[in-house]
């Protein structure tokens, strides 16, 4: 199963890419941001929707929250999510 998940910006890239480092329940891998429009304004503390690899979009954190706890209760899902997203990198 694929899910879009919520992540939380700790690194923008100091290089000229499109990867930002990213949080998911506790586990970071590098994540291409740049499919979001440079009005988003990404900065470290954001919030954002994950989808294979690349963020789809800026979230707030209540709506992160909100979302990472009905993903949590599916259990073995997002177990799998969780255990998927700590073996991928794009970078």
């Amino acid at each position: 199963m694929c899910l879009g998940i919520p992540g939380e910006l700790v690194e923008m890239a100091t290089d000229d890419t499109d990867l930002a480092l990213v949080s998911v329940a506790g586990v970071r891998r590098r994540v291409n941001v740049g499919l979001l429009t440079e009005e988003e304004d990404l900065a470290v503390g954001d919030w954002i929707l994950i989808h294979v690899g690349f963020a789809l979009a800026k979230i707030d954190e209540a709506e992160a929250q909100a979302a990472l706890q009905m993903l949590h209760d599916m259990g073995p899902a997002f177990d799998q999510e969780i255990a998927d997203f700590a073996q991928s990198d794009v970078g």
